[in-house]
């Protein structure tokens, strides 16, 4: 007598373990019955390993309450009382009656909603996933953000449908993932305080996930938001949480991912000596990064923009040299389709330059990143770089020409926002 394959299969899409499965189907009795049922982790074991190929009316009521399907479908023959039609609802409730003793299981079965395994949190991941490339490409805008909350919020559909605990943790995950997308999207457009919104909410998707990435990938956020509102503090204590969190502690290129933040902080703070060191750790760190499959998030940290989030310490340490060195080989790396990262480290090595006096070279470096851009408006984290590269040029060469001649660029592409 073999195993049940196709109960164990159903069990592992549901994410459901013996003790789970046991819980579900004690659950549905006391619907059905009204009364709490008496299943056990061994019931589901001798229905897993074959023990039990026609198991009881109580059972089999069960097992279609849980996976929402007919016996057989599940595996197993169907007791005599079952054998009849099974869309005629009068004879479902005679079944029913005789098999639990009581008239509260008429309910049809047929009305429960379908339940959700592996392969839907699969689906749901991969429509996030596309906003993670659209984000790449163009940055983060209104649109992206609409889509990604619409996600969400069908993400949050799916948690209220039956599912295991390892699926539920996973859709918790996605949620998760959404609403920081839609932060992201906000605090590259410099909508700041919608973004503190989402990232309080992602805080609580992430801790019900119990997944140490999705966790990482909050903490990071609220740095980058901190770091953007200027609340240099904050940064550094979110960027700290960050380098604590199980994910930093397990995998060298999330502890190097804290790092930078936290590099970036003490850089805003004033402390160069403590920003380099920290930098020097990310960066040592991620020497020891091994190839391995991590999040599609997690794409856009590699050596380019390591290297480009070390331009931006270098230049807020005042070391304006190192910070244009340091811009050119990030995007010697960078690759084409992070169109939005290429663009911003071309306006920090727009500025590094400016800030070495090399005013003519500066501006066209800092024209560039209209064509990387390619017509598409500039998320709002860049407009605040373009923004500081303007003042500084016209506060160091206000009538050269080239100077002009970019004034009348800028206000062209400003026109696209």
């Amino acid at each position: 007598m073999g195993a049940n394959a196709i109960l164990k299969s159903r069990m592992d899409e549901l994410g459901l373990t013996q003790d789970e499965l046991a819980g579900r189907m004690n659950a549905a009795l006391a619907e059905i019955t009204g009364r709490p049922g008496d299943v056990s982790a061994r019931t589901v074991r001798n229905l897993l390993n074959g023990s039990s190929r026609r198991p009881i009316g109580r059972t089999c009521a069960a097992l279609e309450r849980v996976f929402g399907c007919p016996i057989g479908d599940l595996g197993f023959r169907a007791p005599r009382t079952m054998q009849h039609p099974q869309e005629d609802p009068v004879l479902r409730r005679t079944f029913l009656t005789s098999a639990t003793g009581t008239a509260a299981a008429a309910v049809p079965l047929v009305t429960q909603r379908r339940a959700v395994g592996m392969s839907d949190v699969a689906r749901a991941a991969a429509g996030m996933n596309a906003l993670v490339e659209a984000d790449d490409r163009q940055g983060g805008h209104r649109e992206l953000e609409k889509a990604a909350m619409k996600g969400r919020d069908g993400v949050l559909e799916l948690q209220q449908r039956n599912a295991g605990e390892r699926v539920r943790r996973a859709l918790y995950g996605l949620a998760a993932e959404y609403t920081t997308i839609a932060a992201w999207s906000c605090i590259d457009a410099r909508n700041l305080d919608q973004a503190q919104t989402y990232l309080n909410e992602s805080a609580t998707y992430a801790g019900l996930s119990q997944d140490g990435p999705t966790e990482m990938r909050v903490w990071v956020n609220f740095s980058m938001l901190a770091y953007q509102r200027q609340n240099w503090p904050e940064a550094l204590a979110a960027a700290q949480a960050a380098q604590v969190c199980a994910a930093a502690r397990r995998d060298p290129f999330f502890d190097s991912l804290g790092r930078v933040r936290a590099a970036l902080a003490y850089a805003g703070l004033g402390d160069g000596r403590a920003g380099l060191r920290s930098l020097g750790a990310a960066q040592d760190t991620f020497t020891k990064v091994a190839e391995r499959e991590r999040p599609r998030w997690t794409a856009f940290y590699d050596q380019a923009e390591l290297d480009h989030l070390a331009a931006i310490v270098q230049f807020r340490s005042q070391r304006h040299a190192h910070a244009e060195a340091m811009a050119h080989r990030a995007l010697a790396k960078i690759p084409n389709a992070f169109r939005r990262n290429r663009a911003l480290a071309t306006a920090q090595l727009a500025l590094a330059q400016l800030h070495q006096g090399e005013a003519e070279q500066a501006t066209a470096t800092a024209a560039d990143v209209f064509t990387i851009m390619d017509g598409d408006p500039l998320p709002g984290r860049m407009r605040t770089l373009i923004g500081d590269f303007h003042r500084g040029l016209f506060a160091l060469a206000p009538s050269a020409s080239y100077a002009r001649d970019w004034a009348d660029r800028m206000r062209t592409e400003w026109s696209r926002a």
